[in-house]
Formats: structure tokens, sequence, C-alpha cells
């Protein structure tokens, strides 16, 4: 039985214009269970409680993973060891041993060797950056185009789920359509619990997953401790601090003022449009602004405004890179500005 999280990602990937064959695939499942959930004949989710039931592979885990352990480097097939159980007394199907099989399976094999690059429209990297943790806290929720490396940004004062679900609704707006998949650390807003229906497969919390339900993306996990496994956003995070929040901020300390997020998302954006998103990134050589006219003609185009949270209110006045800059800049913090950006 498939997990909820498992059965709105199937949906996901049928709208994304998966063929049934290649869900089976990328899901580890048969052709026949994709048919079966998509033709609503499976309306029952696992619950956490119900994966501590004893199924029939239980009995014979020891034996797999002894069996793993003495052929490695090597690797027996699915069906040898389905084979060998099947002769020890297992009445279970051949599909439960290979989804047990996946997890046996050395990690290190699953190590990033290489720089990992994604084709247009495919993924979204997102991150927190905190900023202040005082009286007055300040945050930025940050996403970063696998392919083009256009970022977007906004500043908030929390971290709840109704901020985050608001920044990615702007995020989509402001890159002109939603990408396939979306790549997150451990956010307590985004999953519950990692690994919960085993390795990999992991509990998201329910709003956040209705939501991604909603705009059509699939939500991934980096693994713990691998940050660079979204090393997009977080080399930006480095670089908007760098370039970004601390001249500004220093700039404005010595005049005896403190950057507020009204003023912090007034100005971010326009450094965004005339100078993160236009320079020619180190990586791909070419101007994220330019690659991202890629990504737009192949984004899942935005859909109807998403009724089942309360939006998070914005301070900013407009999102799309075409549009003109802001009007009405605070005049105080206009000089100092000027010598920052």
């Amino acid at each position: 039985m498939l997990s909820r999280e498992e059965v709105v990602e199937i949906k996901v990937l049928v709208r994304q214009g998966k063929s049934i064959r290649e869900i089976a695939r990328l899901k580890g499942v048969s052709r026949n269970t994709v048919r079966r959930y998509l033709r609503g004949l499976a309306d029952s989710v696992r619950s956490p409680a119900q994966t501590a039931r004893v199924c029939k592979l239980d009995a014979f885990k020891a034996y797999l993973s002894d069996r793993v352990r003495a052929a490695h480097p090597a690797w027996l097939p699915a069906s040898v060891l389905f084979s060998e159980i099947k002769q020890m007394g297992y009445t279970g199907g051949s599909s439960m041993v290979r989804a047990h099989l996946r997890t046996l399976k050395p990690v290190a094999a699953l190590d990033p060797v290489v720089r990992f690059e994604t084709p247009p429209a495919q993924q979204m990297q997102v991150d927190w950056i905190v900023f202040r943790r005082s009286k007055s806290p300040l945050s930025a929720f940050v996403a970063t185009l696998g392919y083009s490396r256009t970022s977007y940004v906004e500043f908030v004062t929390d971290e709840k789920l109704a901020s985050l679900l608001g920044c990615h609704e702007r995020a989509f707006e402001f890159f002109g359509g939603v990408p396939l998949e979306v790549l997150y650390d451990n956010m307590k807003s985004v999953v519950l619990v990692r690994d919960a229906y085993g390795p990999g497969r992991h509990r998201f919390q329910g709003t956040f997953l209705e939501f991604a339900d909603h705009h059509g993306f699939v939500a991934r996990l980096c693994r713990p401790y691998r940050a660079r496994t979204k090393g997009k956003v977080e080399r930006f995070n480095g670089y908007l601090r760098r370039s970004f929040y601390n001249p500004l901020a220093s700039r404005l300390s010595q005049q005896g003022l403190q950057l507020d997020v009204a003023t912090a998302n007034a100005e971010v954006l326009r450094w965004l449009r005339g100078v993160a998103n236009v320079r020619v990134h180190g990586t791909t050589g070419k101007r994220p602004l330019d690659l991202l006219l890629e990504e737009q003609a192949r984004f899942q185009p935005l859909p109807p405004p998403w009724q089942g949270f309360q939006r998070a209110p914005c301070t900013r006045q407009s999102f799309r890179l075409e549009r003109s800059p802001l009007q009405h800049r605070l005049s105080v913090y206009q000089s100092l500005l000027a010598e920052v950006l």
C-alpha cells in the first residue's frame, strides 16, 4: 500500500505528462499498481501507525540482509532472492521484495561525485537564510532555479508555514511558472518525519502537501548533512549576504537605522533585477535572466490562487521581472542605497 505522499506524487507526475511506465520506474512499483491508484481503486492511504503492522516479508528481512552483505560488492538479482525466500515459505509478492532490496543498496553508490545539473524547468531549490534573531527578527526566503540560476528573494519576520507558502506563490509568479520539482532541506514546515515509510519515503506536512498538489510540483528532500545537494541556493545565500545585505545593513547602521522588512523587500527586488539576475554567472557563463527564457517556455502554468490556507501578507508592490522599477522609496534611504547599490 502506498503512502499519502506517494499517491500525491503519482498524481502530480501524471499531470506533468509522465507515462505510467515512467512513473512505475521512478516509484519502483508495477504499472498495474500505478493504474490502480489512478483509477481510485486504492483509496486508503497508509498512515505512520499502519507502518508498524507486521508484513509478510518481515520474517525474511534478516535473511535478505545477510545475502546482500555476503554478495557485496556484487548485487544479487531480486528475482533470485525472491525465489529463495519463496522456497522458505514466503507467500507475498515480488514487488515487496524488490522495494525492500532497494533500501539495502549501499548508500555510497548514490553519492554525487560531479556537479548535478538539471534540465530547464525541472528543479527549484528553496532555503531560509537568517539575518536577525532579536526582538525584530529578519529572515529571507530564497528560491533558485537549478538550470538558469535565476533567484527570487523575499524578506519575512517569521518562517511559519503561512509565510513559506505565500513566498512560494510569489516566487512562481516572479519566475513566470511552476517547475516540476522543488528541493528542500529539513524544514519543519515541509517535512514531519524523514523516512517515515522507509528510506527516502518521507512524511510531509499535510497542508504543504496539498499546496504542492495544487501547484503540480513534487517535493524533494536533500540528504541530511549534505547541503551540497542544494548547493545552488546555498551559494546564492552567501552572495546575497555579501553583496546585498551586509553593505546595505551596515550603511544604514552608520546612520542609526535598522533595515526593516518593507525596505529590504523593495530594495532586494531592485537588486535582483539590476544586479543578481543579469550578471554573468560563474558556472553557466551566461546571465540567469537569459536562461530563464528557456525555462519559462517549459514551466507548468500558474494555477488559480490556492484557497487551502490564508495567504500570508506581502509587502511587495510588484513581482515580475519585466515590470517597471518600484516607485515611492522612502527618501531617508535614497542617498544611502545609491552608494551601496
